[in-house]
């Protein structure tokens, strides 16, 4: 992602005319008299006992206290939403003539709406005008859709819905050859695109896929892409086009079971083609339903969605399912990450679901931006550390004296009405946890799973006051620990890998038996590759990671994605990436630098300020080898877990590049080849003994 928003983030909130450019004495004084006059309101009782969240079952595995007294896994919220089309369609008779989806065409222009009447018949306009082109309804037809957020993908993915065909999302990060790959796999006909720079990957890539011959553009079709298409023989047509084609023909709809397939996941991964899990109906709403029961307040219908995760993720599919399901609104971003802020300010959501970096780069940026005043810092801290009180007793407002006169800037960044941030997809820090309830004064929730339990296995509860967990087993699955034997992890012990169960597991990999089996336990448990520890209140930690381990020449094991989480949490470390040899004893480290950290080292080192530059300075170097090495001591890194030596390098491991996954995993074998020659300097640098 772009870090231009960032910056323009950091300049909302410490110019002088902002919320920290009141760092005067007289505000000191003011924030004195408030610090003693002030008192915090009584803790807001959610009816939540947060000694007891998680329950034990005979079997070993935990449930959530709902699912035990229950006595099975959750199906769904509401009796007339058992599928994704049906959550549709009773948002339909909620809100009809409401808004639904939004967009808009740039900074200082309002969102614009289509009501929920009007996507249902666009719905049912654009599935009939496919079958004028010949495709048939049904589970054996999958449609792809190859753009970003926006109106049209949803009106694709709901037509699909309402005549039981299955959505195929796709993706650029994916890279051009999985692109076909996945196209191949699934026969395809047919697929959506917005821009002409994806539908000419595909008509280029024409020769390699048999079975694609129809792209509907979403943007307008030229003349060059009419002859493109005729070229390589795919018929091409507008969005509209089809709508009008259907428009003519209107078929009734043909609604679909929650058993069956709603959509066709693929998972980038780390190594090797992408992997589909194959999602029903059920699947989703099952997810849907625990979830909402774990969020505090509920949904309601004049609540509003901000659309930017990638709806080809299954976390922003959830979201928009919900929104339907409650009669709400989803207000889609510019399309473009730098206005996003902007987008926030216009929209006014009440929900902003969101990933760890995001709001470790909103704290990173508000600290870095205070620390050259002395006065603005003293009052950002005396706010945290006041506000971190109140969390602690479970109380989470923004109403304070504090809020007033500190965070109500970062309050208006996103757009002043958020009640419920919503976090996942990697491990969100204690620090950072606390500061953004403290600093947006909400409620901040994190769920923890992968694509193949939908999206979510373990949420925490709204107001626990006890952050570095993910909460415990949703309603709609259970959980156990299972051995991990090459690492002394033993589930006796209480720690293991993370194998889910449950209505929200996927069905298996499409037409990959080899990989389904491999996911799968041999009872049945979906394999997460992860190592937790249960709590004694029945909450989850992820501690480690059981996959991509290497032995050291010891015969010790690294997780290097577990290490990897661990220095991040260092001021001076962007991204950073863990490699060994089986001939040395210690692991290395490649680390791109937080540029605003190591251009301030600069400023008061009396170093040049460019980043390519420090990179080469082996007093920077040192500095945050000793940053990494210390936070490693705290996290209780065994000294061979902590690396020997680290290379700085200037340019952040991309998507473009292919080195970190759509969701800012490392691509570990890439990463490897990548940067063999730089961990071979690393050990070059040090003789025998010391490697």
């Amino acid at each position: 992602m772009s870090e231009t928003w960032w910056q323009r983030a950091v300049d909302l909130l410490t110019k002088p005319s902002g919320y920290l450019g009141l760092g005067t004495m007289a505000m000191v004084g003011v924030a004195s008299t408030a610090l003693l006059l002030t008192r915090s309101p009584a803790r807001v009782d959610y009816g939540i006992d947060y000694d007891h969240q998680g329950v034990l079952m005979e079997d070993g595995s935990y449930a959530s206290v709902w699912t035990a007294q229950h006595g099975k896994p959750i199906e769904c919220l509401y009796e007339d939403a058992k599928t994704v089309y049906e959550c549709f369609l009773r948002g339909k008779r909620i809100s009809g003539d409401q808004k639904c989806l939004g967009a808009r065409t740039g900074p200082n222009r309002e969102y614009e709406w289509i009501t929920y009447n009007q996507v249902y018949d666009r719905m049912q306009a654009f599935g009939s005008g496919l079958f004028s082109l010949g495709i048939k309804p049904g589970q054996d037809t999958n449609i792809g859709v190859f753009a970003q957020n926006r109106p049209e993908w949803v009106i694709t993915d709901q037509a699909c819905q309402m005549y039981s065909m299955v959505t195929v999302a796709l993706y650029d990060t994916l890279g051009a050859e999985a692109v076909v790959f996945t196209i191949n796999l699934c026969e395809m006909s047919a697929i959506v695109c917005d821009t002409a720079a994806r539908a000419q990957l595909l008509m280029d890539k024409k020769r390699h896929m048999t079975s694609l011959n129809i792209i509907v553009m979403i943007e307008e079709v030229t003349q060059s892409l009419r002859q493109a298409a005729q070229s390589s023989g795919i018929k091409i047509l507008h969005f509209t086009e089809v709508e009008n084609l259907g428009k003519k023909n209107l078929r009734e709809p043909l609604p679909p079971k929650p058993s069956d397939l709603l959509t066709i996941c693929f998972t980038s991964g780390t190594t090797g083609n992408p992997k589909g899990a194959m999602l029903t109906h059920g699947n989703l709403v099952a997810d849907i339903a625990a979830a909402e029961h774990r969020k505090f307040p509920s949904t309601r219908p004049e609540d509003a969605h901000i659309s930017y995760l990638p709806l080809a993720h299954m976390f922003e599919r959830v979201n928009i399912a919900n929104v339907f399901s409650h009669g709400s609104h989803a207000g889609f971003f510019s399309r473009d990450i730098n206005l996003l802020f902007d987008d926030l300010q216009t929209l006014r959501p009440t929900g902003f679901p969101t990933v760890p970096r995001l709001l470790n780069k909103i704290r990173d940026k508000v600290m870095i931006g205070v620390e050259h005043s002395k006065i603005k810092s003293f009052l950002l801290r005396l706010a945290l550390s006041r506000k971190l009180k109140e969390v602690k007793r479970g109380v989470i407002r923004r109403d304070s004296v504090w809020d007033k006169l500190v965070f109500r800037k970062i309050h208006a960044l996103l757009g002043g009405n958020v009640t419920v941030v919503a976090t996942g997809s990697a491990a969100l820090s204690a620090e950072v946890f606390d500061f953004a309830r403290c600093a947006l004064g909400c409620q901040v929730i994190e769920g923890y799973g992968q694509t193949e339990a939908t999206a979510a296995a373990t949420l925490t509860w709204p107001g626990d006051p006890t952050p570095g967990h993910v909460g415990p087993p949703l309603d709609c699955n259970y959980i156990k620990l299972i051995d991990v034997p090459e690492m002394q992890y033993f589930a006796k012990d209480g720690i293991g890998e993370v194998c889910v169960k449950g209505t929200n597991v996927m069905k298996g990999y499409y037409h990959d038996p080899e990989k389904t089996k491999e996911a799968f336990t041999a009872d049945g448990w979906l394999r997460t590759g992860d190592v937790g520890i249960f709590n004694k209140n029945g909450t989850l930690r992820i501690v480690d990671r059981c996959k991509h381990i290497f032995k050291l020449s010891q015969g010790e094991y690294i997780a290097p994605e577990r290490v990897e989480s661990i220095y991040t949490r260092s001021k001076y470390v962007q991204q950073c990436f863990v490699d060994g040899d089986s001939l040395k004893s210690r692991c290395v480290a490649i680390v791109v630098p937080e540029p605003d950290i190591v251009l301030l080292w600069a400023s008061n080192n009396n170093r040049q300020k460019d980043i390519h530059t420090l990179c080469q300075d082996e007093t920077l170097r040192q500095v945050i080898l000793e940053d990494m090495w210390e936070i490693g001591k705290d996290a209780e890194l065994k000294g061979f877990e902590q690396v020997m030596d680290i290379q700085l390098e200037a340019e952040p491991f991309s998507l473009q590049a292919g080195l970190i996954t759509p969701t800012f995993k490392n691509k570990r074998p890439q990463l490897r080849r990548h940067f063999a020659h730089q961990v071979a300097q690393i050990y070059g640098r040090h003789n025998k003994g010391q490697a």
